[in-house]
């Protein structure tokens, strides 16, 4: 008797975990924030494309070769074809339009992209005369050139970690205790809900190390915590604060999570959606009628029992659903 009692009883845990795993199967969860994918920069980046660098001059145009409209027979014809035209550029303000032939600029024939090109390199920003067909007319139209910005106006200001930190770095060489100089990644700016602020980290602060590995630059920084760790994961970061070197631990930040879905057969139903602030709820759910049905949309709320009354109280919104 003694041996049924110990039988039955070592039972009872093995059939409270099937319990349990089957419970936590019928339950799901996803974040109440999305979270956004990031394209991380290079180390080195260039702001400008390096067909464009050399330009002085802007006529708005994309331009390609003329070809014939015929396909039995493809030949070049004179002149360039105007292919895309920058809204509100110079192009578009003289009146050029997209398909026009560009027979000539300044009486220099254009029979190439490349001559375009060459004409936009000259140091000079003053009126341009086009000589354009459109269809069987030609006609004449005065261009006012205007001037490329230099690459040497679009300065690098830092480089930012908007998720997992959430805080600007700059790469900044230091001499710290008197040691060799190091590239370190000063904290720029600590934007809110950062887990750098529960760690006492603060503007100007330098990190040194991530888990003992040194880092190059602040880039190294950002493409390290957003490739090596995952969201939520706690990492050691070393830091010099003008005074001293100090380890902080910091735990990447990480959405917080709710139930979406609970779903335990027609006993009850559970669903949420967090992006549209909706939930519904239904009780003995048998397909045909519910012995009670719960609907939330918005400010919207909706009582329905057994399928012939049904109650909605406040107002609903109108919300747009992208498929």
């Amino acid at each position: 008797m003694q041996i049924l009692i110990g039988q039955r009883s070592a039972k009872r845990p093995l059939a409270f975990m099937v319990t349990i795993c089957f419970l936590a199967s019928c339950v799901s969860y996803e974040p109440s924030i999305l979270i956004p994918e990031i394209t991380l920069s290079a180390e080195d980046i260039s702001f400008y494309e390096e067909n464009y660098t050399n330009l002085t001059v802007d006529f708005g145009i994309d331009v390609a070769i003329n070809e014939s409209d015929s396909l039995l027979n493809v030949e070049q014809l004179p002149g360039v074809r105007v292919r895309s035209i920058v809204a509100n550029g110079a192009a578009d303000s003289a009146g050029i339009q997209i398909g026009d032939i560009i027979l000539a600029i300044d009486n220099l024939e254009t029979n190439t992209p490349d001559t375009i090109l060459a004409i936009q390199k000259i140091d000079y920003t003053g009126s341009y005369e086009f000589r354009v067909r459109r269809n069987t007319t030609v006609f004449s139209v005065t261009l006012d050139g205007r001037q490329i910005t230099t690459p040497d106006s679009a300065k690098e200001l830092y480089r930012i970690d908007p998720i997992a930190t959430r805080a600007s770095y700059k790469t900044e060489l230091a001499d710290i205790n008197d040691q060799k100089r190091i590239a370190t990644a000063r904290v720029i700016e600590i934007f809110p809900d950062s887990p750098l602020l529960s760690a006492g980290l603060k503007a100007n602060d330098r990190i040194i190390e991530i888990n003992g590995h040194e880092l190059n630059s602040a880039q190294d920084l950002v493409s390290r915590v957003n490739t090596d760790f995952t969201l939520g994961e706690e990492l050691t970061l070393t830091v010099y604060d003008g005074q001293a070197v100090t380890n902080r631990r910091v735990k990447l930040w990480e959405p917080r999570r709710n139930i979406s879905s609970i779903n335990f057969g027609p006993l009850l139903q559970y669903d949420s959606s967090f992006n549209l602030s909706s939930k519904s709820v239904s009780v003995f759910d048998f397909w045909l009628f519910a012995v009670y049905r719960y609907s939330q949309t918005g400010n919207e709320r909706s009582h329905n029992i057994l399928e012939l009354f049904s109650i909605t109280s406040d107002y609903g919104d109108l919300v747009e659903i992208q498929e």
